[in-house]
């Protein structure tokens, strides 16, 4: 049995709930297309960091959907063992480690607002 917040995944490994990400900063203020250009970066060459593309794939989607249950379903389909809560780091089957930024996964505070 897992601590709360956990859940077997249908490897029958304990993997965390994910939930919404807390509110961040980035270092520096940001537009939404510079949040656009180094999300699309960062998943251009996330595979070649190591670990599977099939992997990736699944991160991707799951950072890219809203629901986080229909997030958590895909990374569980895919054997996506969550390490954080709001999915900043993960591990494949084999134990290959996955960092995700933040940048990545939800809005910073800072974000510049262009009217």
């Amino acid at each position: 049995m897992g601590c709360a917040g956990s859940s077997l995944n249908k490897r029958g490994r304990t993997t965390k709930k994910l939930r919404k990400p807390k509110p961040w900063e980035f270092p520096r203020p940001v537009t939404w297309s510079q949040l656009v250009q180094m999300r699309d970066e960062f998943w251009d060459s996330a595979p070649h960091h190591g670990g599977k593309k099939e992997i990736w794939d699944a991160i991707h989607a799951a950072a890219e959907e809203a629901d986080i249950e229909l997030a958590q379903t895909i990374l569980d389909s895919a054997g996506v063992i969550v390490h954080k809560p709001d999915m900043t780091v993960c591990y494949d089957e084999t134990g290959t480690k996955y960092k995700i930024p933040r940048y990545v996964l939800s809005e910073p505070t800072n974000l510049i607002q262009l009217s």
